[in-house]
């Protein structure tokens, strides 16, 4: 139950190795259950078989850190990459990608709580990488680009007996991810220049 979890997490003195773990990519439309089912909105991002960030090790489970992203679009980004498909939902998912207009918004850093895994209460087929950026947006930004630091775990991948349980988890880590993220050894990393470093984009800035 979450009222028994402790509601910070990490060492207090900053990241533990392995972390700072770095991903980018573009955001992808994923199983588009994150807003309409548990109404917490979740941005996708494709990853390599297992490895993530490099690391072949890194556990499926919950964890905090950053998100840097960049709103700029140009008119090749229309075509979205798929997200990922299988599971239990897999028929209603959709990989046609919505219309993107141009943005005016800056590219800015976030806090983020992200889940790494099969998330088993779904039956998924393939591993991914679904992150919760901590800020309400008016709008989706798919295929968007984004810089994420993670700096620390929050807890393993479990499966759950109801969705009401699983949303009670979901916001329980969102708390630990912005308690986490407040000290400051972990708040410093919001300035790391990787975050808004979208050079490996070769489209951006269009």
């Amino acid at each position: 139950m979450p009222g028994e979890r402790e509601k910070v997490t990490g060492p207090e003195d900053g990241p533990a190795s392995p972390f700072p773990i770095k991903v980018n990519g573009r955001i992808v439309r994923g199983f588009g259950r994150g807003s309409r089912e548990l109404g917490i909105p979740t941005a996708n991002i494709p990853i390599d078989g297992l490895e993530v960030g490099g690391h072949k090790d890194v556990m499926s489970g919950v964890y905090y850190g950053w998100a840097g992203l960049s709103f700029k679009q140009s008119i090749a980004d229309a075509a979205l990459a798929q997200g990922p498909t299988g599971g239990k939902d897999e028929a209603r998912h959709s990989s046609q990608p919505a219309p993107l207009e141009p943005s005016t918004m800056p590219d800015k850093t976030y806090p983020m709580v992200m889940s790494i895994g099969w998330n088993p209460f779904y039956d998924n087929k393939v591993r991914s990488v679904e992150v919760h950026v901590i800020h309400k947006f008016d709008s989706d930004f798919y295929n968007a680009k984004m810089n994420l630091a993670i700096l620390g775990f929050i807890r393993p991948e479990q499966n759950y007996d109801s969705m009401q349980s699983l949303i009670d988890d979901i916001n329980f880590d969102t708390e630990v991810a912005k308690t986490s993220l407040a000290r400051a050894a972990y708040a410093k990393y919001a300035e790391d220049a990787y975050l808004q470093d979208f050079s490996w984009d070769s489209s951006h800035g269009s």
